[in-house]
Formats: C-alpha cells, structure tokens, sequence
C-alpha cells in the first residue's frame, strides 16, 4: 500500500465531529484525566514503570489468553475518550470489521484493529489509574509541544522546571528516532512491550501502529518532526490509516461479535502462536 491509496478523511470532518475536547459531554471526566495525566507523566514515572513492566513481563507472572484479556476489557470504559463511552471490545471489533471491510487482504491490519487497545490490560495487571494508561501520548524528557491536548496542565509537571528537559531536544538528538524516545507511559508502549516479549509475528507497521497511534501530537498536528527517523516516516501512512478507522468506526450499532471469534481466532493464531501470553 502506497501514500496515495490512503482512504480519504476530510481534515474538517476529523477536527469537528471527533475528538472534541472543547465542549464534549465528557468533557468534564476527559479534563479530570488530562490533568492527571500531564501533572504526574514525568521521565523518572515513565523509566520507572518501563522497568517494573520489563522485569514483570520476563518472570512471566502474569499469563493469560488475548480472548480471555479482551473480555476482562469489556469492564473498562476509557475516560479520556471524548467520543464515546462504550465498552473496549465494542469498539475492538467495531474498528477491526471496519478495518476488514476496506482491507479484506490485510489480516495483520484488521488483527491490530481488533487488539490495538490491548494495552489497557495495565488497569488489571499493574492496577495502574487511568491517567497512566490511556490518552494521547507525548515524549518526555524534551519540551511539551503547545500542539498536546490540555498543554494548559503541564504547569504543575516538575520536567517543566528542569532546565535538561524542557528544550526542544532535551535529552534526545534530533533524528534520533522515536524507538528511542521515551513517551508517556500508556497502554501503547505496553501492549508493543507484550508483543516483542511474547515474540509475535507481527510485521514491523503493525508494531509500528500498535506503539504509536497514540501519538496525535505527531501524527495529527506535525510535532516532534526533528526527533523522527526514516523508519518513523517510512511507516507514518499505516499510523494515518489505522487511525481513520479507530476514530470512525465509533457508532452505536454493535457488531455481531460471536459470529466473528472464529475468524479472527485463526489471523491471532498465525500471529501470536503462544496462546498463553505474559502480561
């Protein structure tokens, strides 16, 4: 797939009838959250919890199927989501038939569209409060670009008196690439960490999405280009697809998700051929 067979989205339809964070009817709870999440999203949080996920994912403590995850996610409702308050695996397969219906050949894209939220599993494994888990994500140990939602509540984050992590650069190098950047710690970096540790076979765009669709920031408004690398521009147009289907497959109608565990049974088989996965 090419740049240019990207699906079509208006730029007015995606500012306007999604991701409202102006006067959403959840505009109270997305605030409560956001504020949260930039006051406390600090680098010496983020390696913290890196390590804690690292050496728990290694002693493989924690071991459960993906069906058995999903459903333990249909008791979540994320708060920093201003479009919709339905329950995870809805808008799982709600965005993997979406998926599925314009990429028919693609099983690794509709497989991500039904497991991209996968990393939310942090508010059972670690017990982990919403603020570090969901949301857009966001480099630290550099500035906070104006671009990130709520930017007004990185007042009260301590990075941003520390001279060595409030430039444009901070701790990084420009080019250096986003693998080597350290984010807000989120459900995105957790579910990537859960795939490389349980070695599944998933393609590098695949694991590109999974890691980064979070990353509004970037991918949305055009920040923190000087911290890209070939790879990150190699891959940004499956981020920008993934995304048009994470975003407008948020409808009420439910799909008929008995009839589809068979067939999305055999595509997470092919790529994640240990049932029993450490999380």
């Amino acid at each position: 797939m090419t740049t240019s067979e990207v699906t079509d989205v208006s730029q007015d339809t995606y500012e306007h009838e999604y991701r409202n964070y102006v006067d959403g009817e959840r505009q109270k709870t997305v605030s409560a959250l956001y504020k949260q999440n930039h006051e406390k999203q600090t680098l010496e949080f983020v390696l913290e919890q890196k390590k804690i996920v690292a050496d728990r994912l290694a002693s493989r403590e924690y071991t459960m199927t993906m069906w058995d995850a999903l459903k333990l996610l249909d008791t979540l409702v994320d708060e920093s989501d201003p479009d919709t308050s339905s329950a995870q695996t809805v808008h799982a397969f709600q965005t993997a038939e979406a998926i599925r219906l314009v990429h028919p050949d693609n099983d690794w894209l509709q497989l991500i569209g039904l497991l991209h939220d996968m990393g939310k599993m942090l508010c059972f494994t670690l017990k982990l409060e919403q603020w570090a888990v969901v949301g857009d994500t966001f480099p630290v140990g550099c500035k906070h670009d104006p671009s990130i939602v709520f930017h007004e509540f990185f007042v009260n984050n301590p990075d941003t008196k520390n001279p060595k992590l409030s430039t444009e650069d901070g701790i990084y190098q420009k080019g250096c690439g986003f693998d080597n950047v350290h984010f807000s710690y989120g459900h995105d970096e957790y579910f990537y960490q859960v795939c490389v540790n349980n070695k599944c076979l998933l393609p590098e765009e695949a694991l590109t999405i999974i890691r980064y669709h979070s990353f509004y920031p970037w991918h949305n408004k055009g920040a923190y280009k000087h911290l890209e690398n070939e790879k990150d521009r190699r891959n940004m147009h499956w981020i920008l697809e993934f995304n048009k289907f994470d975003l407008y497959s948020k409808r009420p109608e439910l799909p008929a998700m008995s009839e589809l565990m068979s067939y999305y049974g055999a595509i997470l088989k092919k790529y994640f051929p240990v049932e029993e996965l450490a999380w």
